[in-house]
């Protein structure tokens, strides 16, 4: 998702323009962080991964269930650009799916030849998913979402239509359509919406959260 934008903060001792030395020589990079949203302990040996349909288990090691044994996760994210002022350094990333306030445990380069390997087999994930939705948000949707764009620096429309093209229910409701609503925060808004039979996605409502008006 090009839409999802995010600024990774380097905090002391980290905040400093040697630390980042070389690395704008560089279009991605690897985000290895912690799972902090996930209770510590909580987790089994088996999962159902939703590209399965959520009805076939596989070991957590299989996966990239957020679950694990030690909450770790790593995601190769567009480095954008580098922003350095004063003791300020923060890396503008693009395509990033992590949550607000994540703890990065490290940083590292993206090196095509050593991290990307042709030949390599993807289990029961093996090509990237090709259903893409349309996406329809109502006027008043609009309106709020190219008010708020200034305000949160991103493309707010673009990130709700990228986001709900790729289908984000669980895969065993993928012939659901209708009257169901699925709800989701997106940065400060309520975001709902529903399926509908001509492979479309209706966006119906979308406001600020109260705990942020």
């Amino acid at each position: 998702m090009t839409a999802a934008t995010a600024e990774l903060v380097l905090n002391e001792p980290y905040a400093s323009a040697e630390i980042v030395r070389g690395l704008e020589g560089f279009s991605h990079i690897w985000v290895i962080f912690a799972f902090h949203a996930v209770p510590l302990g909580q987790w089994k040996p088996t999962v159902r991964p939703p590209r399965l349909g959520g009805n076939q288990r596989l070991g957590v090691f299989a996966t990239r269930s957020t679950h694990r044994p030690n909450p770790i996760g790593m995601s190769a994210v567009n480095l954008l650009d580098i922003s350095i002022e004063g003791s300020e350094v923060k890396l503008i990333l693009g395509g990033c799916d992590l949550l607000d306030g994540t703890p990065v445990l490290d940083i590292k380069p993206y090196i095509p030849y050593a991290d990307s390997i042709p030949e390599a087999k993807g289990g029961f994930a093996p090509e990237v998913p090709d259903k893409k939705l349309k996406v329809t948000l109502s006027d008043e949707a609009i309106a709020l979402c190219v008010a708020a764009n200034d305000r949160l620096g991103v493309n707010v429309r673009q990130f709700i239509e990228q986001l709900l093209s790729l289908d984000p229910r669980p895969s065993y409701q993928a012939g659901t359509f209708g009257e169901r609503i699925y709800a989701a925060n997106v940065y400060d808004f309520n975001l709902r919406w529903r399926y509908l039979e001509t492979l479309e996605v209706e966006v119906i409502d979308l406001f600020i959260r109260e705990d942020n008006q």
